[in-house]
């Protein structure tokens, strides 16, 4: 009998399996939030996943396990507003905290931050990227019945805004009323459908230019500059990380904007645009001095030149997204 009676027992009952005892479990690496595992001896191959209570990082960082259901709700608005963004939502068990969705074989599917990690930058997955968030935002802008929904401000602050802006303001006191009011003003807004979380980790791609986002624990109503923030974040820090690659890197970044500002209506893209350039270099500070710093830029050298341009723009925003990549890089080109 597998060691987990209560999910078997659960998938049995979401019609996914007959017998229990006749599952597998195999744990996933690289969940920081949850318990992952692909599940076999079913009807097919699953991935299951249930949030944990205390994230995996160093610092201490406790938030709710309902947040497992605003995903599960997450992909159901996706599957029905932006056909292809999201993984299929095959089950989901409240009372667990657990959602099952299909298991997407390697041989198909892959990560894209490994890809970035190598230098391997595929200016196609950043449009894709792009693109597809330009349509969540056009989808969902306005809609008073997913506001409702996804009234998830205290889960946000939780998992994003206190552990990302806060959280640096208290290290840099100095920085603090900007940082501050990054978390009050985006806390504040409500306009679009949310992911959160758009991270290379996160995003699945094939070998053409198609991908499928993950992990949407952080799905809210609110500020969709967040998600091309996030989504521009860490490909300027995958540019510090492999300098060789920082001029693909940056048409990468124009990629994602283009792709991003193509798919939405076109005042409110530009809107989005600068907004996003605007809580950029607080996510950059954040990915360094935040509750969670990315674990490839370790070097101290790198870390400081990070702080020195993430603290020049919170105090100076810039104007475009590029220029930030520029103060990081350096001329590196093609």
């Amino acid at each position: 009998m597998t060691a987990l009676p209560e999910i078997a027992e659960s998938l049995v009952a979401s019609g996914l399996a007959d017998d229990p005892a006749a599952l597998r479990f195999a744990p996933l690496a690289g969940g920081v939030s949850s318990d992952i595992w692909q599940v076999t001896g079913g009807h097919s191959s699953i991935c299951v996943k249930r949030a944990r209570s205390r994230l995996d990082v160093t610092a201490i960082w406790e938030v709710p396990i309902e947040r497992n259901h605003f995903e599960a709700e997450f992909l159901r608005v996706a599957s029905a507003e932006v056909p292809g963004f999201a993984p299929e939502l095959l089950a989901e068990d409240e009372s667990l905290g657990l959602i099952v969705l299909p298991y997407l074989e390697p041989a198909d599917w892959q990560l894209w931050k490994p890809q970035l990690l190598a230098g391997q930058v595929d200016v196609a997955v950043s449009a894709s990227v792009g693109a597809q968030l330009g349509r969540l935002a056009h989808a969902t802008r306005g809609r008073r019945d997913l506001a409702q929904r996804f009234d998830t401000n205290s889960l946000f602050y939780e998992l994003r805004l206190d552990p990302y802006f806060l959280e640096c303001a208290r290290k840099h006191p100095d920085l603090a009323t900007v940082l501050t009011e990054m978390t009050t003003s985006t806390a504040s807004r409500r306009e679009a459908l949310v992911h959160g979380d758009v991270s290379p980790k996160n995003v699945l791609v094939n070998g053409g230019s198609g991908s499928i986002i993950l992990d949407a624990e952080c799905a809210w109503y609110g500020d969709p500059a967040f998600d091309l923030a996030f989504a521009l974040n860490h490909l300027l820090l995958k540019s510090v990380h492999r300098p060789d690659a920082a001029g693909r890197l940056r048409s990468a970044i124009t990629a994602l904007l283009d792709g991003r500002g193509a798919e939405d209506a076109g005042a409110e893209a530009a809107a989005v645009q600068a907004r996003a350039t605007y809580l950029l270099p607080g996510l950059l500070l954040a990915r360094v001095d935040g509750k969670s710093p990315v674990e490839y830029l370790t070097d101290p050298g790198k870390q400081a030149a990070i702080r020195a341009v993430a603290r020049r723009f919170i105090l100076a925003p810039a104007a475009h997204p590029l220029e930030i990549a520029q103060a990081l890089t350096g001329n590196q080109t093609l």
